[in-house]
C-alpha cells in the first residue's frame, strides 16, 4: 500500500517510494503550482494516466544529464552546424506540450499527459516555471521539448520530434543555454538509450536528492526565457 495524499498533506520521504513498481510513492493531492513545485523540489513528480488517480514517483536510480557533459555525436554536430532551423524558447509552449502528448511514440499506447496535467503545465508556465525549447524549420514547429525550471535545477518533462533529429536539436541547445546560466543538472526522470546516448547517466536517488537540494536552494526569480535566448552557439 501506498500512503493517499488529502489536500493539506505533505509528501511522504523520497526513500519511503516502491520498489515494484519502481518508484511509487503515493497518491492523490491535487496538481497545483504549490504541490509540483514542493514535489519537484524533493525529487518527486507526477505521472499518471487517464481515469487514475494522481500518481507520484521517486524512482532510483535517476536519470540525469549535466548540460556541460552532453554528447554531441558527429552526425548531430553535422546537423547542428548546417544551421538550417531555428531555435526559439517559450514562444509556443502549449503547441509543445500538445505535440508531446499526440506524437506517436513506438511501444507506447495512449499519453500521459491528460487535460489535467496540460493545465497544471501551463498554469506553471504562465508563472514563469515552466519552459519550452523549440526546433522550427521552414516556418514549422518540427521539435522540441519542455520541463521546469527551479534555482539552478531543469526537470525534463517530455520532448517529440516531427523531423528527424529535431529534438535532439533542442536538447543540445536547452543544454548549451543552462550550461551558459549555471544550471547543474537536468532531471531526465527515466532511462532510455536515446538518452543515454546523448550523455545522460543514472545515478542513485540519495545523490540526486543531494544535489537537488543544492541546486534549487539558489533564488533565482522566475520568468519568461528570451525567444531568442538559445540561439548563438556554434558547433564545428
Amino acid at each position: 500500500m501506498i500512503p493517499w495524499l488529502d489536500a493539506h498533506d505533505t509528501f511522504p520521504p523520497p526513500e519511503f517510494a516502491l520498489r515494484d513498481p519502481n518508484g511509487l510513492l503515493c497518491a492523490g493531492g491535487d496538481l497545483s503550482p504549490q504541490r509540483i513545485l514542493a514535489a519537484y523540489r524533493l525529487g518527486v513528480f507526477p505521472w499518471f494516466s487517464a481515469g487514475e488517480p494522481i500518481l507520484w514517483w521517486s524512482p532510483d536510480p535517476r536519470m540525469t544529464l549535466i548540460p556541460g557533459q552532453i554528447k554531441i555525436s558527429r552526425s548531430l554536430r553535422k546537423t547542428l552546424s548546417r544551421k538550417h532551423y531555428e531555435i526559439r524558447l517559450d514562444s509556443e509552449f502549449a503547441s509543445v506540450i500538445d505535440a508531446c502528448a499526440t506524437t506517436p511514440r513506438k511501444g507506447q499506447r495512449g499519453t500521459w499527459i491528460t487535460d489535467d496535467m496540460r493545465e497544471a503545465y501551463l498554469h506553471l508556465h504562465r508563472l514563469g516555471h515552466a519552459h519550452s525549447v523549440e526546433t522550427w524549420i521552414e516556418g514549422r514547429l518540427a521539435g522540441g521539448l519542455y520541463g521546469l525550471a527551479i534555482g539552478k535545477m531543469f526537470y525534463g518533462e517530455s520532448m517529440f520530434s516531427h523531423i528527424t533529429d529535431a529534438s535532439k536539436i533542442a536538447l543540445a541547445h536547452l543544454a548549451r543555454h543552462l550550461e551558459t546560466l549555471g544550471f547543474g543538472l537536468i532531471d531526465c526522470q527515466m532511462s532510455t538509450p536515446h538518452l543515454a546516448s546523448l550523455g545522460a547517466r543514472e545515478i542513485r536517488r540519495h545523490e540526486f536528492i543531494n544535489r537537488i537540494r543544492q541546486l534549487t536552494s539558489t533564488d533565482i526569480p522566475p520568468g519568461p526565457w528570451s525567444i531568442d535566448a538559445a540561439t548563438h552557439y556554434h558547433w564545428e
